[in-house]
């Protein structure tokens, strides 16, 4: 047990380490990823010096996390005229802390890490995929291991994202608690990546036989990057959950928020705007509703009641 944990730790900072060391093609200029620090994105457009300081939970790893959003950071920054100071943390906690201390303005969060929030913070949009603000969790796995269900991955290796990932950890915990067990007892063993890519990297690379992830990055990968998918069998498919959501503080400046807003909103009416909605496999941004979410609370209520009980 403790000599798998070993390799896959390994496994997981060898890929990490390799994604920050490349650079962006389309960034002429390098941009230092640091889990604990901010990064400065280059905008040719914001005429202030005022911050708009944003946050995204590394629901991806953190170059790909920051490739994946730059050009959209650069388009809120020409709109709104504010110079961009991006906060990327770990892990989904660091970032919620980063909301509940009101030390971000703009928050890009999973649906998992949002129902733990409570009061802290408001929804200000939600991206629109595939014409619906839902998404799904797979449960994926190597198409050798010849697993077609999850109870073909009972005592085999299984890998999770976060712990406050709904798709990456909430559902398949719920999902095993209505056989009547834990992830504890049914896998061999089990291990957090703290990126849905890296899930799916392991898993392609045979190091981790099964795991659970964000259907829409799965989705990104298959369109975009689809070498990377090549291996994968999808053995399961969640209901519909609300989708990861954009959130702000509650006691965010009103001003600055109807800006955001209005920027997110107007992006597909705008041929730049599109075209990084295009990259992203998003639709457009629309009013997000809390309702939406309460299944994902229902969830938590009922794992947390068996905890308890």
């Amino acid at each position: 047990m403790r000599f798998f944990v070993l390799i896959v730790c390994i496994s997981i900072s060898l890929l990490s380490s390799c994604r920050q060391q490349v650079d962006d093609g389309n960034n002429s200029s390098k941009s230092n990823i640091d889990n604990s620090e901010t990064s400065k994105i280059s905008q040719d457009a914001a005429q202030s010096n005022e911050q708009l300081r944003v946050a995204v939970s590394a629901m991806i790893s953190p170059k790909e996390t920051f490739v994946y959003y730059q050009d959209l950071f650069r388009y809120l920054s020409k709109e709104i005229g504010y110079q961009i100071d991006f906060k990327q943390r770990k892990t989904y906690l660091e970032v919620n802390n980063l909301l509940k201390q009101s030390d971000v303005d703009i928050a890009f969060i999973c649906s998992g890490a949002y129902i733990d929030l409570k009061s802290d913070v408001e929804i200000l949009a939600v991206p629109v995929c595939n014409n619906e603000p839902f998404y799904q969790a797979y449960f994926i796995t190597n198409k050798q291991t010849g697993a077609k269900t999850i109870n073909d991955l009972k005592g085999r290796t299984f890998a999770f994202t976060d712990p406050l990932s709904n798709s990456g950890k909430l559902y398949a915990t719920n999902y095993l608690s209505k056989l009547n067990t834990t992830p504890d007892e049914y896998f061999k063993s089990t291990i957090f990546t703290y990126g849905h890519d890296i899930s799916i990297e392991l898993v392609s690379k045979n190091i981790i036989d099964g795991a659970t992830i964000d259907g829409l990055i799965y989705d990104y990968l298959k369109i975009f990057n689809p070498s990377k998918v090549a291996n994968i069998e999808i053995i399961h498919k969640s209901p519909k959950f609300g989708i990861p959501p954009v959130v702000i503080p509650t006691d965010i400046n009103s001003e600055l928020k109807s800006k955001l807003q209005k920027a997110l909103f107007k992006m597909h009416n705008d041929s730049t705007g599109r075209e990084i909605l295009k990259k992203l496999l998003i639709d457009k941004f629309q009013n997000g509703y809390d309702h939406n979410y309460n299944e994902i609370r229902k969830m938590r209520n009922e794992l947390n009641n068996k905890l308890s009980g």
